[in-house]
Formats: structure tokens, C-alpha cells, sequence
């Protein structure tokens, strides 16, 4: 499980331009299924979480999990 201290979070100005590569949905900060950080896709019908790696989101669709 990642350390909450330990997470770089992702600046927002970033965060305002990024979409889901998926659903072309917004982000919002949240977590993986494995406690890392994770970007989170606000699609209302797929919800998908990111990992944030070193501070840096990982936005590819293969390195998507789809939330319930």
C-alpha cells in the first residue's frame, strides 16, 4: 500500500486540461483499488481509475481498472 505522505499530487492547473482517454471524461484526484493514487474518471456510466506514478498520471486505457 502506498505511503498518503509519500504521494505527489498532481498540480491542478494539469488537472483542469486532462481527460479520460477512455470516455473523454474529467478527473478528480482518488485512489486505485490497491490504496496507490490514482486520477479517477467521472464518467457517470465507467468509472475508471489511473495510477499516478511519481506524480505523473499514467493515462493510458491498458493501464486502466474499471471501478464498480
Amino acid at each position: 500500500m502506498t505511503n498518503p505522505a509519500a504521494i505527489q499530487p498532481v498540480d491542478e492547473s494539469l488537472l483542469a486540461i486532462l481527460r479520460c482517454p477512455v470516455t473523454g471524461a474529467r478527473l478528480r484526484p482518488g485512489a486505485m483499488p490497491d490504496g496507490g493514487p490514482a486520477l479517477i474518471s467521472e464518467h457517470p456510466e465507467r468509472p475508471l481509475a489511473y495510477p499516478v506514478r511519481s506524480g505523473v498520471p499514467i493515462l493510458l486505457a491498458h493501464e486502466s481498472v474499471a471501478l464498480n
